[in-house]
């Protein structure tokens, strides 16, 4: 290198990258914000997940399918931490499509303490979950119990009569959580 010979360095603007990462950071939240909404209309165009109507809806009366007979299985679990005895009161049901059923569930707050439990439901396989309706049920609503209160809890349901017919048994599946810090706040 001789004397008239300079040497040129770039250097980096560290001020732009830093607000690129910066947005690309917002925007990758912002991404993940929407993807809940975007998820349960998936769900709801595509039946998957088995995510069950969260209202009543009203009995359409379209006739009784009595040649055909579906099963449907009741399956309870807690989600971790809730102190509560939460089972079906039969485990299992034969229906005919479009036939209007009522179960029962029992629940037992075991704690020394109130709460507020809250159940949420889940049709398996996800593709009957359009079809099985609920006209009442426990889980629209929130469920306080006191230490130690117990109670039984109804379903009342029909199957569509337009269930797919491969589709012999379904299962509903209910989680109960703990939404009393929710109710408190």
């Amino acid at each position: 290198m001789g004397e008239g010979t300079e040497q040129k360095t770039d250097k980096p603007n560290n001020g732009k990258v830093i607000k690129k990462l910066v947005l690309v950071v917002f925007a990758m939240f912002g991404f993940g914000f929407a993807l809940v909404p975007l998820y349960d209309v998936f769900c709801d165009i595509t039946g998957l997940n088995g995510k069950t109507n969260d209202v009543g809806v009203a009995y359409e009366n379209e006739g009784i399918d009595t040649s055909r007979t579906v099963k449907i299985q009741f399956i309870t679990r807690m989600a971790k931490g809730i102190p509560w005895k939460f089972e079906p009161i039969i485990n299992e049901i034969l229906v005919h499509p479009g036939e209007v059923k009522f179960v029962n569930f029992y629940a037992k707050n075991k704690s020394k303490r109130d709460i507020v439990g809250q159940a949420v439901p889940s049709v398996s396989p996800g593709l009957a979950a359009g079809y099985f309706q609920k006209i009442e049920c426990f889980c629209f609503t929130q469920q306080p119990l006191q230490a130690g209160e117990e109670v039984e809890m109804g379903l009342q349901f029909y199957v569509d009569i337009d269930l797919p017919s491969e589709i012999n048994t379904l299962t509903l599946s209910y989680t109960l959580y703990d939404i009393s810090s929710k109710v408190d706040s």
